[in-house]
């Protein structure tokens, strides 16, 4: 069967909110074909069909909810596990 998912990141080297990128991938039968970045602050398309979905999702409210992301997921987030691996170490 074919299946669809998605995988959101958070890539950090500190807890600073400029040191953190939010990433959002959209996969297809293994390929991914759209992605969000929060460094781009956009969608991005890398098939046929993602290019024509990050157009639409451009200019819809959701490139706006995906840059929200960025603080209010990975920075709750990243903190609790900068604070985890900082006192276990």
């Amino acid at each position: 069967g074919f299946r669809h998912y998605t995988v959101a990141d958070c890539e950090f080297n500190s807890s600073k909110l400029n040191d953190i990128e939010y990433t959002q991938s959209y996969y297809y039968n293994k390929l991914e074909y759209v992605r969000f970045s929060s460094s781009v602050g956009k969608f991005v398309g890398y098939t046929e069909v993602g290019i024509k979905n990050a157009e639409r999702l451009n200019n819809g409210p959701e490139v706006v909810a995906r840059r929200a992301q960025k603080e209010s997921y990975c920075l709750s987030n990243v903190g609790i596990d900068v604070e985890a691996d900082l006192t276990k170490s």
